[in-house]
């Protein structure tokens, strides 16, 4: 492999509460997530979030969760399936509406958080996700967490997808996350993630926290913005690659 992405998620901070460091982070990156108010974010946020990476050339990227701004997102909710797509539609439009609103564009879908996590678990309720966002912003291409129903999803679909590694966080053998609340889940040592994850760019696979090696396709790497670690991690991350002849660019979406 000869070139890369790098994503973070980013444009979480909500009124005067500040959360992350986007406008340096948008310095590394070549792809942004960006809260579309739905976990974090308000439209004053997303608007700037937008302008930043626009001026810093790095791709613009929805990055819906579940309604649950107490919880950051991160907390599992059951809900009826046509609730959940017009839940994602609510976010989507609004993000791609504001986006036109200034003259951007928007070229990726990323799932935030719990909503994630559920859609790497269950093909049927990823692949409902999608077609709801689809049905807003049919060209968007669809970031998926590697080798998980989250794949499954976009190939029963057939739509534009992207496979994405996490240079923060572990995994377990079948290409899921570890859960957050298990202690070693995310990591935070920036001298441990950017040689792991070089690593794992080289072998072409998910290295799972047992070892064991799982191919994968691997289009984007992410940092998550809201850790103290984000910046250095992200310098870690593209330094490791770099030294590795591996350049970062935005990716480009598969079918």
């Amino acid at each position: 492999m000869t070139s890369v992405d790098l994503n973070a998620d980013m444009g979480e901070s909500f009124g005067l509460w500040k959360m992350g460091n986007d406008a340096e982070l948008l310095k590394i990156i070549s792809s942004a997530n960006i809260a579309c108010g739905g976990h974090a974010g308000d439209p004053d946020v997303m608007e700037r979030t937008m302008a930043l990476a626009a001026q810093n050339g790095v791709g613009i990227g929805a990055h819906p969760g579940f309604a649950d701004i107490a919880g950051f997102g991160r907390f599992r909710m059951h809900l009826p399936t046509g609730t959940l797509q017009n839940m994602v539609r609510y976010q989507v439009a609004a993000h791609t509406g504001m986006a036109k609103a200034f003259g951007h564009e928007v070229r990726h879908l990323k799932l935030h958080g719990a909503l994630a996590n559920m859609c790497s678990e269950d093909e049927d309720m990823a692949a409902a996700c999608y077609e709801a966002a689809l049905s807003v912003a049919p060209d968007l291409i669809v970031m998926v967490l590697a080798g998980t129903a989250q794949q499954r999803a976009v190939t029963r679909l057939g739509c534009s997808w992207a496979g994405e590694i996490f240079a923060d966080r572990a995994y377990n053998d079948d290409a899921t996350l570890v859960d957050r609340s298990k202690p070693g889940a995310v990591i935070h040592d920036a001298a441990l993630a950017g040689p792991r994850i070089a690593k794992m760019v080289k072998a072409g696979a998910i290295i799972t926290e047992s070892g064991q090696h799982i191919p994968a396709q691997i289009d984007t790497i992410c940092v998550h913005g809201d850790t103290p670690e984000a910046l250095d991690i992200a310098r870690s991350v593209r330094a490791a690659l770099e030294a590795d002849g591996v350049s970062i660019t935005p990716f480009e979406g598969h079918r």
